[in-house]
């Protein structure tokens, strides 16, 4: 019996006769075979539905809420006054300082950054003190002292782009927005050239500087916005192809439209709520002012886009969504604060003489 069950290594026909059955193998146990030695290849995921996939935010919508979060801080500056003004006036300043070397050190210049950053917080201190003779007499000593730190330098060959750049920083964006600190602090500047007891005559407030800043800003952000829409809406004309392909004529006679009435409102405003800041600008010298900010805050918006094309970039800066950099979001500004401070400085010699 032993050797019938387990005869030798050849046959076992008792242990046989325990497995199961074996079958041919099928196609399918065939294919299984070959997945198992080749890995498993998973189905393509079902696509979420459309209404459950996160859109990036357009342009527009990041534009509009940077603006929701800058116009309440700038107007509680502006209102405020004070140490916070100043500070917050040097910030942007620095910023777009910075952002201005960065953009001429694209094309190949080496600036003197942190000497070109100290005079230029040095340019917007002193028009706390309202005198422009210092001035005049700190941006002299910019230029001596930046010829000067050039000549310590190793390499001479960029020494013109070097002293001339770094210089035109300090002049393009701390000079021009020092004028922020001389138009919020007008009564100042005024009373230095004219005298207190003129300006009392006159009817011109201590704080009519809060009047006139936010008067300029929303002129020059109204005609911005209403070119922007106006160009999206009717653009046809190119205003200057060469240097902004975006922008049309169409949209900057929008822009001067609604700027030159945001002006107007803002009067409206002043007159019916805090009359003793805005009295002493007759509504049509107003409307004057209004039209002219327009076109001076367009130019100032071209000459930077100007800037930016000849250093083949869209933006100096990412710090704004939607909007760039600091210097994207002044540049319009820039001109329009000097232009406005010396035609108030001119009516009022007008207006004594």
């Amino acid at each position: 019996m032993i050797g019938v069950g387990f005869s030798g290594p050849r046959s076992r026909p008792g242990f046989c006769c325990m497995l199961p059955a074996m079958s041919e193998p099928t196609p399918e146990d065939q294919n299984d075979g070959m997945r198992g030695s080749e890995g498993v290849h998973p189905r393509p995921s079902t696509p979420l539905p459309e209404s459950t996939v996160r859109k990036p935010l357009s342009d527009l919508t990041r534009r509009l809420l940077t603006a929701a979060f800058l116009v309440p801080l700038v107007t509680y500056l502006i209102v405020i006054g004070g140490y916070a003004y100043l500070i917050g006036v040097l910030v942007f300043g620095l910023l777009a300082q910075m952002e201005f070397y960065r953009l001429i050190e694209g094309k190949g210049a080496h600036p003197l950054v942190l000497t070109g950053l100290g005079f230029g917080a040095a340019v917007i201190a002193v028009a706390w003190v309202g005198s422009g003779y210092l001035a005049t007499l700190l941006m002299t000593a910019s230029l001596l002292v930046l010829m000067v730190a050039q000549l310590r330098k190793a390499q001479i060959q960029e020494a013109l782009a070097s002293i001339s750049g770094t210089f035109f920083g300090v002049f393009y964006v701390a000079w021009l927005l020092s004028h922020a600190v001389l138009l919020r602090f007008f009564y100042n500047s005024a009373a230095d050239r004219y005298g207190t007891e003129d300006l009392f005559d006159l009817g011109v407030d201590p704080d009519s500087g809060i009047f006139l800043m936010l008067f300029c800003v929303v002129v020059v952000v109204l005609c911005d916005a209403g070119a922007y829409f106006a160009g999206r809406a009717w653009g046809r004309h190119k205003l200057a192809p060469e240097v902004s392909p975006n922008k049309s004529v169409e949209g900057a006679l929008g822009g001067i439209v609604i700027g030159t009435l945001g002006g107007l409102f803002v009067k409206f405003v002043f007159d019916l709520f805090w009359p003793s800041l805005s009295a002493f600008l007759p509504w049509p010298v107003a409307m004057g002012l209004a039209f002219v900010l327009c076109p001076v805050g367009i130019i100032g918006d071209l000459v930077e886009s100007l800037l930016k094309r000849d250093a083949d970039i869209k933006d100096t800066g990412a710090l704004l969504p939607g909007m760039g950099g600091v210097l994207d979001r002044i540049d319009a500004v820039l001109l329009a604060l000097p232009v406005m401070f010396y035609l108030l400085l001119g009516y009022l010699w007008l207006q004594l003489g």
